[in-house]
């Protein structure tokens, strides 16, 4: 009797599996652990509900790193980072500005899978936490008198935002990258990455008789970064 074709497809899978199993059973892979540091720009926004009329900021951040590997081409890599997020409004011609930066430390801990041996390209991904640590403000004119600006674009547009105190002190989110990792020697290595980050978590308060129900923030950052292998 003829077999179904997920039957066939999953033997062929197990064949496949017990082979790369069986190989990587056979190979001796030594754990290594390295220590490092990273710097770069970060583009952000803030996703409100209701939309609000805005472009990407840009921010610095940087900070340290700890990675352990275990597996060949898996490990573990944990970070210790200072932020600046937020976002920039959008006047849309009018001759305003007015851009909000949001201060956080950071820490991701995220899954680090690779692929090369001298020079190696890596994708990580997993969750992270901050805690926000306070906020600056570059504006043209005074958000509190707004009202008062004759050519002010205020219909159309959204405006509570710029007025708004961040109470929501702790952030989360999710964060994936992908990078390049160069050797220098067998020790010392150099990475290139662009990183992704979505949070969760919401910059002010989200009751139902606030004035948005989501102001969740999103960021695209390119960074340069060195190891340093210990073990």
């Amino acid at each position: 009797m003829k077999r179904p074709f997920y039957i066939r497809l999953a033997a062929v899978c197990s064949v496949i599996a017990c082979g790369i199993f069986s190989a990587g059973a056979q190979t001796h892979y030594s754990s290594n652990v390295a220590v490092g540091a990273h710097g770069g720009v970060d583009f952000s926004k803030v996703f409100f509900n209701p939309a609000v009329k805005q472009s990407m900021k840009m921010g610095m951040m940087g900070g340290v790193m700890v990675r352990y590997i275990e597996e060949n081409h898996f490990g573990l890599i944990a970070e210790l980072n200072y932020v600046q997020r937020g976002w920039a409004e959008n006047f849309e011609g009018a001759p305003y500005n007015y851009s909000r930066t949001l201060n956080y430390v950071e820490l991701p801990v995220m899954a680090h899978i690779y692929f090369g041996r001298r020079g190696k390209f890596f994708f990580n991904a997993g969750p992270q936490v901050a805690l926000y640590l306070g906020d600056s403000v570059e504006s043209n004119f005074d958000p509190s008198q707004m009202a008062t600006l004759p050519d002010f674009p205020a219909s159309n547009r959204m405006n509570e935002q710029m007025l708004l105190d961040v109470n929501q002190k702790f952030d989360y989110g999710i964060s994936a990258g992908l990078g390049a990792e160069f050797n220098l020697n067998k020790r010392n290595s150099l990475t290139l990455e662009a990183r992704f980050y979505y949070g969760l978590g919401n910059v002010f308060s989200a009751k139902r008789s606030d004035t948005y129900s989501a102001s969740n923030q999103m960021s695209i950052s390119a960074t340069v970064g060195y190891w340093f292998r210990i073990k």
